[in-house]
């Protein structure tokens, strides 16, 4: 395992281990009883401040909000009981593989 899988390794682990935790102790276990409409509502503004920051070519506004996206792609994740390696796993099945015929399989699916 390379050292930026072991990383999401680790926050998938960190991330399951606060379902079900103290939302006055955890922003994590606020999001997840909150519920999937408060982590996509912090995806879809993550998803924006990525691109605006894209837009202003601001290197490390781009490192930043790419991790906070990351954070809270992997806490929806975890919401659902997906771990990190179903979605590196299916990565790895990608890898290869052209996007336009992946794309295109999954249209035949």
């Amino acid at each position: 395992m390379t050292n930026t899988e072991d990383v999401l390794f680790r926050l998938a682990e960190t991330l399951a281990s606060r379902r079900g935790g103290d939302p006055e102790k955890s922003y994590t276990a606020r999001l997840f009883a909150r519920g999937p409409d408060s982590i996509l509502k912090k995806i879809g503004e993550e998803s924006a401040e990525l691109i605006m920051a894209a837009k202003d070519g601001e290197r490390g506004a781009i490192v930043c909000e790419s991790a906070d996206l990351i954070y809270h792609l992997w806490a929806l994740l975890a919401f659902y009981g997906i771990g990190a390696g179903e979605v590196l796993g299916e990565l790895r099945r990608r890898e290869g593989t052209s996007g336009l015929e992946e794309k295109k399989s999954r249209a035949a699916r």
